[in-house]
């Protein structure tokens, strides 16, 4: 029994710590804040997630997802050169980059998370673009892809889209 009311406790402190931040939140912070594992966090995130809880984990951490109604979804298609400039176009002009989505011909969607607010969270993307060595989503379909994107208002959104079109990497 005391094990499961610290379980409850920790599981509403983790809810607690996600939700009071507009951030993703390590699981190690979590974990070190709780004076519990990280591997102990992963777990009690994934049961929380399996019971409803809408959140979401990034290369950053956990964050949840909340308000959905000023997200928008637009259609984009650029080269592998253009990755950075079509990012900090969208952090630049107000806009938060929540995910990338691409149509596979086998596994049908597929939804990476990115949640970048900033051009430090782009530099951060393409640094580990570079290190790791790996291929962006968008290049297994010749560079379509889908973003959500957070606006704080449709205006904002229309400036975004039309940078975009000027550079040539909204899909129209």
């Amino acid at each position: 029994m005391v094990e499961k009311v610290m379980y409850m406790d920790r599981k509403t402190r983790i809810m607690e710590i996600i939700s009071s931040s507009d951030k993703p939140v390590s699981a190690s912070k979590i974990a070190k804040e709780l004076g519990v594992s990280r591997q102990i966090i992963v777990g009690d995130v994934a049961l929380l997630r399996a019971s409803g809880e809408d959140i979401t984990a990034t290369p950053r951490g956990y964050i949840l997802e909340t308000n959905r109604s000023n997200h928008y979804t637009i259609a984009v298609k650029h080269n592998n050169d253009q990755l950075e400039e079509e990012l900090n176009t969208i952090v630049d002009l107000g806009g938060k980059v929540e995910d990338v989505i691409v149509e596979h011909p086998l596994y049908g969607e597929i939804k990476g998370n990115l949640h970048i607010y900033s051009r430090y969270d782009v530099s951060k993307f393409m640094s580990a673009v570079k290190d790791r060595d790996v291929t962006p989503l968008s290049l297994l379909t010749d560079g379509v892809h889908l973003h959500t994107i957070t606006a704080p208002d449709e205006e904002t959104l229309e400036r975004i889209k039309e940078a975009l079109d000027e550079k040539h990497i909204l899909l129209k």
